[in-house]
């Protein structure tokens, strides 16, 4: 089977708030992504107060063939997200302290990146016309595998006890027994 890819651009929005804490004077969230989105480079979009939303860039969402089961899992959640890699900004001069640089809709790519703590990873909900396009990509290009079970060799390992215990006592009886100096007095 050929890999079949398809792929939409998604816009990324930023929320930047005051801090709640004297050690960080704002705060940065993903809200929202945008499908079908134009490039962007931090446009600003809404402003209220101090609070102010920015369409902060534009990235291509990848569907591929291949990847179908994460994506079946992200749609059966209660609510369908899209997980938003940001990474610290490499240009010293830039006002924004973070740079949008992956999207992706499939459960285990996106908890691979939570688990590596690399950035800020964000979970945004999914639009419905978004649902609706990764549906209708895993309906047409989704092919269950069959589960093989693996099979086990038949050599034994649990006949040597291997490390067990401490090598300073002689007995084999007691091998989980403390050892006793070897200059203790009167033993």
């Amino acid at each position: 089977m050929a890999l079949v890819r398809a792929s939409m651009p998604l816009g990324i929005v930023i929320r930047k708030t005051p801090g709640v804490t004297r050690w960080a004077a704002w705060a940065w969230k993903v809200v929202a992504v945008l499908p079908g989105a134009a490039p962007a480079h931090w446009r600003e979009l809404r402003r209220d107060g101090d609070a102010v939303e920015y369409h902060a860039s534009t990235l291509e969402l990848e569907l591929f063939s291949t990847d179908t089961e994460g994506y079946q899992v992200t749609l059966a959640a209660k609510s369908p997200g899209i997980v938003v890699v940001l990474r610290d900004s490499t240009d010293p001069k830039s006002d924004f302290p973070y740079e949008p640089t992956l999207v992706t809709a499939s459960a285990y790519e996106g908890q691979d990146y939570m688990d590596s703590g690399d950035g800020l990873i964000e979970l945004v909900p999914m639009p419905e016309g978004l649902i609706a396009w990764i549906r209708s990509f895993v309906a047409a290009h989704h092919v269950d595998e069959p589960f093989i079970k693996r099979r086990r060799d038949r050599q034994r390992v649990d006949l040597i006890e291997d490390g067990k215990g401490d090598a300073r006592i002689r007995q084999a009886s007691d091998v989980y027994r403390a050892p006793r100096p070897v200059n203790a007095g009167g033993a």
